[in-house]
């Protein structure tokens, strides 16, 4: 695990000195105005006094009631709602990390990160408790469900700020990786790069004023769908959270709650404009001034519907990882000028794209992305050599390829492990993807190298028809045709019902080319 010096060059701390901490932002906001409103969701409201009450009375019982100290880990099982906020702030402020668990996880799954971890503790959502309970957890000494259990586990703790000195590299949350590419790795997230992660978000999107109102829709236990939950909070702002994503819902709570910004991942924009004309008509949202897209590239059609749709000016795309924080960005007036691009470097951000040789690459040549921020991870959970093999003297990869234009913005080309060799040339899917979006009957597309006699790989294309469109995989080869070098054209494809995804919407490449391994392409 990366950590600071414990040297200071010889000399001390000021006295004024105070860490950055998330629930020290929580509590100067609560300072400010202790009878606003801080967190929603389902018509129930947690004034900013109540949140930081339940902050201090969570790290007090983790301490008291659970036995806990500096540097342990509890985990969190539960679907998007204000508890989260309460337990990942309360336990961090001890010096305890929140372990946050995908809910849509199976009872192995969740066994295995919570022995991966060496959490003590779980809490867990009463809708989620059998699933726990069905799991291997023989770490776990103590189960706490939501609810009245949870509540009487407050009741008995003080209501006091805990005397705990915590430091900004101390961890603040674990969050997994997706295991799109393999074993899932605790993602080590400090106060530090987290804090400034936010005051980063206010700059570039202009959106976490005290007078700002965010709508959560991204699952929360995902490191960015936290992130954008928690930073309107942190300034003072108000977020209401969305329990489950429901397109119609989202549009009415952007409504009803005048929202200024929400964060959206690619597949809650195809949800939204799968619904009728009327209903999208119906529900207008005239005090949204912000959009975030992250977790999967948008399709450039999907951008222009976007604006069309919510109005220019209002969409940012973002790109980043759980490791790296955010990255860079595409701010709105580049939405429509600069087609499948990132944008530029986020504030704070240095980024480079080297070669195989470890050389920076040329304007227009791809290279893999690394990045140096204040953002960065504190690296892997009990996993040195990944961690060492994810930074080059301080630069962090994660094994995305990009390329860089004249102007100096990115474009995030494939991830080196699904870029597709065939015939020895580099194929990039991502190219072949949105091309395929681009004809009317594609919903999704996603594509993958399958092995291969002759080429050592071929490409494969996985189709997602729009409800009621009849296309073939004739008509959509003669739609790449001439727009693709002939040897990017896919050799088959296959139509499917939906793409494997994870909760933070990136498609699941290496469980498709696991189905397909040994088929190659016909």
């Amino acid at each position: 695990m990366i950590r600071p010096s414990d040297t200071t060059g010889g000399l001390s701390r000021p006295n004024t000195f105070r860490p950055l901490t998330i629930s020290g932002g929580i509590r100067a906001a609560a300072g400010r105005t202790p009878d606003k409103a801080a967190l929603g969701m389902d018509g129930r409201q947690l004034r900013y006094r109540d949140l930081v009450d339940r902050i201090d009375r969570v790290s007090n019982a983790a301490r008291a009631g659970l036995g806990l100290t500096r540097g342990e880990r509890v985990a969190l099982l539960a679907p998007n709602c204000p508890e989260l906020v309460e337990l990942v702030c309360g336990l961090s402020a001890v010096g305890i990390a929140a372990v946050m668990v995908n809910p849509r996880l199976t009872a192995p799954e969740i066994g295995y990160i919570c022995a991966d971890s060496g959490a003590r503790a779980m809490l867990v959502h009463p809708a989620l408790a059998d699933l726990a309970r069905a799991a291997d957890l023989p770490g776990i000494e103590r189960m706490i469900e939501l609810g009245p259990d949870y509540e009487d586990w407050l009741a008995k703790a003080a209501a006091t700020p805990p005397e705990v000195a915590v430091e900004e590299w101390d961890v603040f949350a674990m969050h997994y990786t997706a295991g799109t590419t393999g074993e899932p790795k605790g993602v080590l997230l400090p106060h530090r790069s987290r804090a400034l992660t936010f005051f980063g978000m206010a700059v570039e999107y202009g959106c976490y004023s005290p007078a700002d109102r965010a709508l959560a829709i991204a699952p929360m236990f995902h490191g960015a769908g936290f992130a954008f939950a928690v930073a309107p909070v942190f300034f003072g702002g108000y977020c209401e959270i969305l329990p489950r994503f429901d397109p119609e819902r989202a549009l009415e709570l952007m409504a009803d709650c005048a929202v200024t910004n929400t964060f959206m991942v690619p597949t809650h924009f195809q949800a939204v404009f799968a619904l009728d004309e009327g209903v999208l008509n119906g529900h207008r949202t005239p005090a949204l001034r912000t959009i975030v897209s992250n977790a999967a590239p948008l399709a450039q059609a999907t951008k222009e519907r976007i604006v069309g749709y919510f109005g220019e000016g209002i969409l940012h795309e973002t790109y980043g990882s759980t490791e790296a924080g955010i990255v860079c960005n595409l701010r709105p007036e580049d939405q429509l000028r600069k087609q499948q691009c990132v944008g530029l470097p986020f504030p704070c951000t240095e980024v480079r794209l080297l070669g195989d040789d470890g050389l920076d690459v040329a304007p227009g040549e791809v290279g893999e992305l690394y990045s140096r921020s204040p953002y960065l991870f504190n690296g892997y959970w009990g996993r040195p050599e990944a961690t060492a093999a994810a930074l080059r003297e301080g630069w962090l990869t994660v094994g995305d390829l990009a390329r860089r234009d004249e102007e100096g913005y990115l474009y995030i080309v494939d991830r080196k492990k699904d870029m597709i060799i065939s015939g020895g040339v580099n194929v990039y899917p991502r190219e072949i993807e949105e091309w395929l979006l681009r004809h009317s009957a594609v919903a999704e597309a996603a594509v993958i190298g399958v092995p291969d006699e002759y080429w050592g790989e071929a490409v494969q294309a996985c189709v997602v028809r729009r409800p009621g469109a009849k296309v073939t995989a004739g008509q959509l080869m003669a739609h790449c045709e001439g727009h693709l070098a002939r040897y990017k054209l896919p050799r088959a494809i296959a139509f499917v019902d939906a793409l494997p995804r994870n909760a933070a919407g990136k498609v699941l490449k290496r469980q498709m080319r696991d189905a397909f391994n040994g088929r190659g392409a016909s």
